[in-house]
């Protein structure tokens, strides 16, 4: 199992500037996309104690469990091949690969089309997200240090004129747009 604590800041933004910050940073044709499948139990055991549990594929298939902490979330993450990820999709399965003793469903999915690039000491990630009929559109960067990322991210909020919403993550969105 792979484990860090990931620190990151981030607000939801218009299709306007989403689409002003990729020109500016030239990032237009260095967007990739990636698929999120979002699992729980039944009864939504893990979203009620904040835990997200997800597969993505970027090179490899990976299983991802995040865990609020206080200044980020604690992932942790296990690899696994091309076919039990298609069938744990399907069917669902045995969190206790990931430390968590309970049978999990695929709930919802989420397809981010993201830019990303080094930005001082951290990263910035430019998002379009869509899921279940919805977009939206997002900066995110990611930092080592929670209070030098926190004071990098509100810099650039504030250079580029942006509001800072309150964050609402991904995972958040797509189970909310489900309920609806």
């Amino acid at each position: 199992m792979l484990e860090h604590l990931e620190i990151e800041f981030k607000t939801l933004i218009s299709k306007e500037m989403y689409q002003k910050l990729l020109k500016e940073f030239d990032l237009e044709d260095k967007i990739f996309s990636q698929t999120n499948y979002y699992f729980d139990t039944q009864n939504y055991d893990l979203t009620k104690r904040k835990v997200m549990l997800r597969i993505r594929k970027k090179d490899k298939y990976k299983i991802t469990k995040k865990e609020k902490k206080s200044t980020g979330n604690q992932e942790t993450s296990v690899f696994i091949t091309d076919d039990e990820a298609i069938s744990m999709i399907k069917n669902g399965f045995n969190a206790s690969i990931i430390g968590e003793n309970c049978n999990v469903k695929l709930i919802t999915s989420l397809t981010t089309h993201r830019a990303k690039i080094p930005f001082l000491n951290g990263t910035l990630f430019f998002d379009k997200s869509e899921y279940n009929g919805h977009t939206d559109y997002e900066i995110e960067y990611e930092a080592n240090n929670y209070e030098e990322g926190k004071k990098t991210f509100k810099d650039f909020l504030l250079m580029h004129n942006i509001e800072q919403k309150t964050p609402i993550s991904k995972s958040q969105r797509a189970f909310e747009s489900i309920k609806k």
